[in-house]
């Protein structure tokens, strides 16, 4: 699911985002609560219509705010108390009304709020986020008001694998329309999200969407794909192709590199995408190298198409139960992982 953080996934029109294959977006209710503020979305007629997009829409709580803006926040079990990075203006957010913004927002796929706690933390503070996860998803399921949006649960419990395990059978227990792998891809290394992912999915309902939260890599996607989870989001594809760099076949080329200068050969010959199909990689070098906009704009076209067909062929391999065999190499463990916690370690 590419991210449009303030109904919009930068440098791309709707139409162009459609046909990259994406079938799902993702919105940020902090964000959109500040500017331009759920009361406008909701005269607009909800975001589809406000951002003119036909696919479904997942919005996110705020609650990864509650870790990536630390320094400007204060945490009770009431909610969280917000510093406006825009205006200094004092924001609380608490469980319902996170579910009432994202009920005006109007998506299709709305999250639970709750706490990420960041890595490394102890154990501690890990299990007083988790806990406090869990009574404010209560609070969340009594304020949801909306029966035509799916509400998601949200597994938090750090890298210690019992409080992860734990979390996802109480969840479990709620009966939701579906439920999320949250507090990962927040700074720890590869192979603790890989341990993580599979000592947890497997106990969330198999028969129910299951999200990893903030995942987006080739190898960190088929891996959580072969522990049971359906759903990603990342900003990975556009955050890449606004640094220049392109996505070609499990590789990261730098498009601003002085190899491709006279490189008249497409990003991928094999690539549908509008990018691929209409220009070449010295035309691409050429635009990034003057900073012109449009070259931001081909390669996130380019990125998000490859990693939508990426796991495009996963779900046809799997079908055709060659999964194993074909992404053999993106199925191999990362490097071993330290730091694991488990009942009485970090």
């Amino acid at each position: 699911m590419p991210v449009g953080t303030l109904a919009n996934v930068k440098t791309l029109t709707p139409a162009q985002l459609q046909d990259t294959g994406a079938q799902m977006v993702l919105a940020n209710t902090y964000h959109l609560h500040l500017q331009p503020g759920e009361d406008i979305v909701q005269q607009a007629g909800g975001l589809h219509r406000f951002m003119n997009w036909n696919g479904p829409i997942l919005t996110d709580s705020g609650g990864f705010q509650v870790f990536s803006l630390s320094e400007l926040r204060s945490i009770s079990d009431e909610g969280v108390t917000f510093r406006s990075p825009r205006d200094g203006q004092f924001i609380h957010l608490t469980p319902e009304r996170s579910i009432q913004i994202q009920n005006a927002l109007g998506a299709d796929v709305i999250m639970a709020f709750d706490e990420c706690p960041p890595y490394p933390a102890s154990r501690e503070a890990v299990l007083a986020a988790t806990q406090r996860t869990y009574r404010w998803l209560e609070r969340c399921i009594a304020a949801h008001s909306r029966p035509d949006q799916a509400l998601f649960g949200i597994v938090q419990g750090g890298v210690y694998l019992d409080l992860r395990q734990q979390a996802a059978r109480e969840l479990a227990e709620f009966d939701l329309p579906g439920y999320a792998i949250g507090g990962v891809s927040v700074g720890e290394p590869a192979a603790l999200i890989e341990k993580i992912v599979h000592a947890t999915t497997p106990l969330l309902p198999d028969h129910k969407p299951r999200y990893l939260m903030g995942v987006g890599t080739y190898q960190e996607m088929a891996q959580a794909i072969a522990a049971g989870i359906d759903l990603f989001d990342c900003v990975i594809p556009t955050r890449l192709a606004r640094h220049g760099s392109a996505l070609v076949r499990g590789e990261r080329w730098n498009l601003k590199n002085a190899r491709f200068k006279a490189d008249f050969a497409p990003l991928d010959a094999d690539c549908p995408c509008y990018a691929c199909q209409n220009f070449s990689r010295a035309y691409i070098t050429h635009l990034l190298r003057s900073q012109e906009i449009l070259g931001y704009t081909l390669l996130s076209i380019h990125n998000i198409t490859e990693l939508v067909r990426f796991t495009q062929r996963i779900r046809a391999a799997i079908l055709a139960d060659r999964f194993v065999e074909d992404f053999d190499k993106w199925l191999q463990p990362s490097l071993p992982a330290s730091g694991i916690g488990t009942s009485g370690s970090h």
